[in-house]
């Protein structure tokens, strides 16, 4: 065997190991892509969860007196009205469909 033909034998042989590597680095990502996604799932689930426990919480929490004009709001009731303003857009928005499974 000359050293050109040698040479393209080598060639070739690399090419399938890269090749080979390559697909295994693909299901390797897409595996992790795929976990990636059902932790993201369970993360939305978890924060839809908490919203819509803080809008209850809300709903429960009156007021005796109004606050004068001039009183700024506590920032405790400020995170909990946009809480409930984000659960009411997420309950609106949301995709729809959870127990099907993607991709």
């Amino acid at each position: 065997m000359n050293p050109l033909a040698s040479r393209k034998q080598l060639l070739i042989a690399e090419s399938e190991l890269n090749r080979a590597q390559l697909l295994q680095e693909w299901q390797t990502l897409a595996a992790e892509g795929c976990a990636l996604a059902n932790q993201a799932k369970t993360l939305r689930s978890i924060v839809s969860a908490s919203a819509s426990l803080v809008t209850g919480l809300m709903s429960f929490r009156h007021k005796k007196e109004p606050a004068p004009a001039g009183e700024k709001p506590s920032w405790l009731q400020t995170v909990l009205k946009g809480a409930g303003l984000v659960s009411s857009f997420w309950q609106a928005f949301r995709p729809h469909g959870d127990g099907q499974k993607e991709g």
